[in-house]
């Protein structure tokens, strides 16, 4: 595939949100070495925000709307203070400031900065930037996926006997099914090892979680109840990197759909999926 925006100023969109988001670096790893952090839960107490998230996202959304002041905006802390997602075909930028707060607040580096830019409701480009190993990793739709300026493939791996899987409990999910959701991933985990999986890994940000498909780190990676500022930006990148995004039903990626599988190979991603069980949950958007 060849790159071919969609869009006049698409590579003017992308330039600029690198530096922004390079920009935006900064200030987390500057807080992230302060001995302590302001820290308030939002749904439940394993539901964090820092003053940090909320500066992140302020200096991105300030800066891309100065810029390009008809854009739209998806932001995390925004639609957590009550901003409602409008999900249109004007350019829109999908924004996690931190992907990893919890990883942030107990000073573990696995977190991300992430940037997904949606024109025409298609994702077109995503930075995931991780500012504590200073690793940027970015692409856009038919222009490949990079990190550090170097590019990037997953891995050609097809057998779940060979395969690493990004997966946790997901606990988040108690807030919606109860200690009922406890079943449903014990068991998938279960079945995973079952079917022979090398191990499991989990780096506490789904951005992380994906780039690490998109390198070869890792072969798959499956989450449910995520948002779509969680897999905006990392979806194109492991897309870009030559690897599978799809539903865990087997059914097409939706960005809004609060969940997602990442895999290196169609076939991987057909196996993991047939021995999942699945949980649906209400569209963030149409």
């Amino acid at each position: 595939m060849v790159f071919q925006p969609i869009h006049e100023d698409e590579q003017k969109f992308v330039d600029f949100a690198t530096i922004l988001v390079q920009k935006a670096g900064t200030l987390v790893r500057n807080a992230f070495e302060q001995t302590e952090s302001k820290v308030d839960t939002k749904l439940s107490d394993t539901d964090l925000v820092t003053e940090t998230d909320q500066a992140v996202e302020k200096l991105l959304i300030d800066g891309l709307s100065k810029e390009f002041p008809d854009h739209r905006f998806i932001g995390e802390e925004s639609v957590a203070g009550g901003a409602k997602i409008e999900w249109t075909d004007a350019p829109t930028w999908i924004i996690d400031p931190i992907d990893g707060t919890t990883n942030f607040v107990h000073r573990i580096p696995m977190i991300a900065i992430c940037v997904g830019l949606a024109i025409k409701k298609q994702l077109r480009a995503g930075i995931v930037y991780n500012p504590i190993t200073r690793e940027l990793y970015s692409a856009q739709v038919g222009n490949g996926a990079f990190k550090n300026g170097f590019p990037i493939k997953a891995s050609k791996n097809e057998s779940l006997k060979k395969a690493i899987l990004c997966q946790s409990l997901g606990l988040h999910n108690r807030v919606y099914f109860g200690d009922a959701w406890l079943d449903v991933a014990q068991s998938n985990m279960r079945n995973e090892a079952l079917a022979g999986v090398r191990g499991h890994r989990s780096f506490g940000s789904a951005a992380i979680n994906m780039v690490m498909v998109a390198q070869g780190s890792c072969d798959g990676y499956v989450e449910y109840g995520i948002h779509a500022w969680d897999v905006a930006a990392p979806a194109v990148i492991v897309l870009e990197a030559g690897g599978c995004v799809i539903d865990p039903t087997g059914a097409p990626f939706n960005v809004m759909s609060r969940k997602v599988l990442a895999a290196s190979t169609p076939v991987l991603a057909k196996d993991l999926s047939s021995i999942l069980t699945h949980v649906t949950f209400e569209p963030e958007a149409i």
